[in-house]
């Protein structure tokens, strides 16, 4: 299972959000790029971008920020945020970002997702997040009326790569991961779903471990790595490949010898 560090783009900062909430913003770094290769040496694989002021506009605002940490590191990364438009898409992917998440629009023009997704095959990922079952769009600032769930099958319907899941409740809060929601999306989808939200701690990733096999296949982290009540390189030990418990045993080894 993957462990994808978050950053979260605020004024070309690297921030963390309480709840989704502007107004309770903590500042972590004034150098994203320095944040995004710090993960990067620890062993991140792949990092998750959120353009915060993006989503607030309804366009990608932090362009050079998520240029910079593009050309300095050498893992994918997928951004979100303010993806609402084929130009927007198309000019995070010039940039060479891997992934684009898109949300709002998955609510409000699902043909415009079926269409990226058919021009970008594989590169388009579902954000789906959901305040207490019901997604929420434009920031989170706005909730529809449309169910998580059902929001997620009508994306794999369309060509979607993944869905990255978060409970917006859970956001920042370190309160633990939504076992119960994830389960739910799993059994109605078959496409891969990255969780999102309230990670706290390496047990909360085993906790996420368990759904594996449901199809849950990564794990976002941001706080956690932020405050050190996660360590990346034990999390990755925890749950990445080649984590301990996948470990053959040394069967040339007793300790009776």
């Amino acid at each position: 299972m993957d462990v994808i560090p978050a950053i979260d783009l605020l004024e070309g900062r690297c921030v963390r959000l309480y709840q989704g909430d502007y107004e309770k913003s903590q500042v972590f770094s004034e150098n994203p790029v320095d944040v995004a290769q710090q993960w990067v040496d620890q062993g991140a694989t792949r990092l998750h971008l959120v353009d915060l002021d993006g989503a607030k506009a309804g366009k990608v605002v932090n362009l050079k920020a998520i240029e910079a940490i593009a050309q300095a590191i050498s893992v994918p990364i997928e951004v979100g945020g303010g993806l609402r438009d084929r130009s927007s898409v198309q000019q995070v992917f010039n940039l060479g970002v891997q992934w684009a998440i898109l949300g709002t629009v998955a609510v409000e023009q699902p043909q415009l997702v079926q269409e990226l997704c058919q021009e970008f095959p594989q590169q388009i990922i579902i954000g789906i997040d959901a305040r207490n079952g019901k997604v929420a769009t434009r920031g989170w600032l706005e909730t529809s009326e449309v169910l998580a769930t059902q929001l997620a099958v009508r994306m794999q319907e369309l060509g979607a790569a993944a869905i990255i899941y978060t409970d917006i409740h859970r956001d920042g809060t370190l309160s633990g991961p939504n076992i119960e929601a994830l389960r739910e999306l799993t059994n109605a989808i078959s496409i891969p779903v990255i969780a999102s939200g309230g990670v706290s701690s390496v047990t909360d990733l085993l906790s996420l471990l368990a759904l594996e096999a449901q199809g849950v296949t990564g794990a976002i982290v941001g706080r956690a790595l932020y405050t050190g009540d996660i360590l990346l390189p034990e999390a990755l030990r925890a749950i990445g490949p080649g984590r301990i418990q996948d470990v053959p045993p040394n069967l040339d080894f007793s300790s009776f010898a």
